[in-house]
């Protein structure tokens, strides 16, 4: 199902982004090109190097990063996913998007693409149960994008909660869901 999908995988400044590595690796085993795109809080987690290594691709950092193939035409990236995921996404992210903020390549891809947008929401239990993010959430989920997750558990604060990342095979799942769809 995944064979010579183009997947571009969102990751964002949370420490759940460790996991997005091991799902960039089990989509890529699967058959798919994935093409990552870290924010720069993404980037303090965990290394570009790692993504790089996994999927065989470069990694998207920045939006003008002159050794990027997607340099020139930002929205290229966006015109050639098939899907983009983000997972983890962080309140942030899922903010930005609700109100249509492009200032990343993250955000300006999102925006561009046509493609449908699954989010992997992952963050505090407070953060997640406030009433802003879940103003933001409705609306993305209004607007066609597709949410999977969180799940209750341990958080990183210690604190036991709904925030944590879904299973990545939860993810995956939903993924092959929703291109089955297109």
């Amino acid at each position: 199902m995944l064979d010579n999908k183009t997947i571009v995988l969102g990751v964002t400044g949370s420490i759940a982004a460790y996991k997005a590595a091991d799902l960039a690796s089990k989509l890529t085993q699967a058959g798919a090109k994935v093409e990552v795109v870290m924010t720069k809080s993404a980037a303090e987690f965990i290394t570009p190097l790692t993504f790089r290594s996994l999927t065989h691709q470069p990694v998207t950092t920045d939006m003008f990063e002159l050794a990027s193939e997607f340099s020139i035409e930002h929205v290229a990236l966006a015109e050639t996913a098939d899907i983009v995921v983000i997972a983890p996404a962080t309140a942030n992210i899922i903010a930005k998007l609700a109100a249509g903020i492009a200032d990343d390549m993250l955000t300006c891809t999102v925006l561009a693409t046509e493609a449908p947008v699954v989010l992997a929401p992952a963050m505090n239990v407070n953060m997640f149960q406030n009433s802003v993010t879940q103003e933001n959430l409705a609306k993305l989920k209004a607007r066609g994008f597709t949410i999977v997750g969180p799940e209750h558990g341990r958080l990183a604060s210690g604190k036991m909660g709904l925030g944590r990342l879904a299973e990545l095979e939860k993810i995956i799942d939903t993924i092959q869901k929703v291109l089955e769809k297109e």
